[in-house]
């Protein structure tokens, strides 16, 4: 397994917010003013605006599985598991508040979020296919192998937003059509079952 340095996850130790932290400080950011704000960041202020309501909604929504729950329940080794996000990505909203929930059904996880913008270096080394899409977790144990890594969405629903752009739609309409695909379906619980298969191959590795 490819090993992370021990500066790499002191980075992520001191740097990384915990998932409460990330979510208040995406809170503080919704109350500034947009006065001023040119016509991108207001944009990328409606996308957090309405990602925050996805977030919420998927949390209320999400019961973690019974398979999650029996692999979280086999972790027997600290883990840290890496976040790369940011508020503004609606794959996001609906993925990243199933990763938070599992992480804190395990006493042996910390989860940390960084944001990629920030961390160009990392996204950079855990690129998808050259792509910098996000979220993308990496979980290491506590002498920094890497476990595993995942993201940004379920292969199904790859495969969906891929079936809405070949069908012409334009890129703001895609978007729009993927997120109502993703609530209609709670295709949250894809990404439940990709992590409780991915914890259940790696959970009682030892460092």
């Amino acid at each position: 397994m490819p090993m992370a340095t021990s500066t790499l996850l002191d980075r992520i130790r001191r740097d990384g917010l915990s998932y409460a932290a990330y979510r208040q400080q995406w809170a503080d950011a919704l109350t500034q003013s947009l006065k001023g704000l040119d016509k991108e960041a207001r944009k990328y202020h409606f996308y957090r605006k309405y990602n925050a309501e996805r977030t919420v909604h998927v949390h209320d929504a999400y019961v973690p599985s019974d398979a999650l729950r029996a692999a979280l329940a086999r972790i027997v080794a600290p883990q840290t598991w890496l976040v790369l996000t940011e508020a503004w990505c609606g794959d996001s909203a609906y993925n990243l508040p199933v990763l938070a929930e599992a992480a804190e059904l395990s006493d042996h996880v910390l989860l940390h979020v960084l944001l990629r913008d920030e961390n160009a270096d990392l996204i950079e080394r855990y690129h998808t296919n050259g792509s910098h899409s996000i979220p993308k977790l990496i979980a290491f144990n506590a002498a920094g192998a890497e476990l595993f890594t995942w993201g940004p969405r379920p292969a199904e629903a790859q495969a969906q937003m891929r079936s809405i752009l070949d069908g012409g739609a334009a890129p703001a309409l895609a978007k729009q059509q993927f997120a109502d695909w993703t609530t209609e379906t709670e295709a949250w619980t894809l990404v439940d079952r990709d992590l409780a298969a991915l914890v259940a191959a790696t959970a009682e590795v030892t460092a």
